[in-house]
């Protein structure tokens, strides 16, 4: 491959980038149904071929923005409670500092929470095809199976103290993130976020170790 190809192939994607942070922003901002192609090309100041050339229609432009917010919700969620087990090899222990550690994240932003693609994708999935509603189904699935299995690696040391289904506890976390969200959002608080997390995190410590403990 020659010099001259290496950066037209960072240019190319420098602007494929450009037109999904341009993307994203709109459509977490007002949603996908009010966000156009036309405004995006504007805004990127790219001609209507350089559009459908990273991209063949906005389906498949909601496909990879799904992709890269799942692939960067990873990470992070990743390296958040890997450093929770760092810092600790209980079970328990390390998940409470794990989201201690997310909440203290969402807790740095200075503006409320722009909004989760995953929402953004459901509240307008009849826009969409199968793969988008799956690729949207499979990363609410990715939360629960993440969080249950560290949930059912702490009920092995610590029984939980109320009848309680670890999936749904699993999925509440989702819930109350998506949630504190729209709470951040509309009372313009964004803190809010960051204290419904909080709160999961003493909800969870109360499951498995009593309120007195």
């Amino acid at each position: 491959m020659t010099l001259t190809s290496r950066r037209a192939m960072t240019r190319g994607e420098a602007t494929r980038d450009r037109i999904l942070e341009i993307a994203e922003a709109s459509v977490l901002a007002k949603g996908f149904s009010n966000t156009s192609i036309d405004e995006i090309i504007a805004a990127a100041e790219i001609t209507k071929s350089g559009f459908f050339y990273h991209f063949r229609d906005k389906t498949d432009l909601a496909k990879a923005l799904l992709e890269r917010f799942i692939h960067d919700d990873n990470a992070k969620l990743d390296a958040i409670f890997a450093r929770g087990r760092d810092l600790s090899d209980d079970p328990l222990h390390a998940f409470l500092i794990g989201l201690k550690l997310f909440a203290e994240m969402m807790a740095e932003l200075e503006i409320a929470h722009p909004g989760c693609m995953v929402a953004s994708v459901a509240y307008h999935d009849k826009q969409f095809n199968n793969e988008v509603r799956g690729l949207n189904a499979a990363a609410v699935l990715g939360w629960r199976r993440r969080f249950l299995s560290a949930l059912e690696e702490i009920a092995e040391v610590y029984p939980p103290r109320i009848d309680v289904d670890l999936s749904h506890l699993a999925d509440m976390l989702s819930a109350l993130a998506d949630g504190g969200i729209i709470l951040s959002r509309v009372l313009d608080e964004p803190r809010l976020l960051s204290e419904q997390i909080l709160l999961y995190r003493a909800f969870v410590r109360t499951i498995f170790l009593g309120a007195g403990d």
